[in-house]
């Protein structure tokens, strides 16, 4: 049998994974799936060169397991970009590109790089970056990972959930994914339905664009929501369709990057 972890990092990511937040552990396993089903046969073939035959589903948390781990406190950053609501296209160009350059835009555009440039990296480095880069794509598709500073991407928000004290942000983490009770493999199947032509339409655009949708969705959330609601049936309903938009976006564009970094 083959081993399935090699080096610091993926053992770290098994040790802590009784822990994660940001789409929910079910949420990046969805887009990881949805992204495994649309690579390309080189794409694969290259790939597990890097993680060996384990699906990318399987890694798709790692980033957020090893929060626990005080080592990797930088990293915290690297999940989010804080943009003020209400910006025109023009305005919040200018913020992300003014940016920290320890955000998930930045970041996410740095580990692209390097992956598709870069013939120096170690293997471990490699499997490291990958990791990062799968769970990025995600949380860029969660538009309160594009959220405002004052409120933490609305964790400082309070509401109910079926009278579960919680915040926005973790309704829109994990409880609007998980209500629908499906596990990771039956979402992705559920989601990923369209025809070639479909998925074509919805790869387009840049990671700059990819984040400005969800930037976009960040500000619609925000204006539905305010502190002390009690959200329950009505908001899953009137919400459904945008998670499910974003994750099926989430893995497809997944696929576009790493089929351009490996394929």
């Amino acid at each position: 049998m083959k081993k399935l972890v090699t080096g610091a990092f993926a053992l770290t990511c098994l040790l802590m994974a009784s822990k994660a937040s940001a789409w929910g552990l079910t949420g990046h396993r969805v887009v990881a799936q949805i992204a495994e089903q649309n690579i390309s046969k080189k794409a694969r073939k290259e790939i597990t060169k890097v993680i060996g035959n384990q699906q990318l589903a399987y890694w798709a948390n790692c980033p957020d397991f090893i929060k626990s781990d005080n080592h990797w406190d930088h990293a915290d950053s690297y999940h989010y970009v804080n943009i003020p609501s209400g910006m025109n296209r023009e305005e919040y160009n200018v913020a992300l590109e003014n940016s920290s350059d320890v955000n998930m835009y930045k970041k996410g555009l740095f580990f692209m790089k390097e992956l598709k440039e870069n013939k120096n990296l170690s293997i471990e480095t490699k499997r490291e970056y990958l990791y990062f880069l799968i769970h990025i794509m995600g949380d860029a598709h969660q538009p309160l990972h594009v959220g405002r500073l004052e409120d933490l991407g609305g964790n400082k928000i309070k509401v109910q959930w079926f009278r579960d004290n919680t915040n926005i942000h973790a309704v829109w983490d994990s409880k609007l994914v998980d209500f629908e009770g499906y596990s990771y493999t039956e979402y992705s199947n559920v989601l990923d339905i369209f025809n070639k032509k479909q998925n074509e339409e919805l790869k387009k655009g840049t990671f700059l664009d990819w984040i400005y949708e969800s930037y976009q969705a960040a500000n619609v959330i925000y204006g539905d929501v305010k502190m002390d609601d009690k959200l329950g049936y009505r908001y899953h309903f009137e919400n459904k369709y945008t998670v499910e938009s974003q994750l099926l976006k989430g893995g497809l564009r997944l696929s576009k990057v790493l089929n351009d970094i490996f394929g």
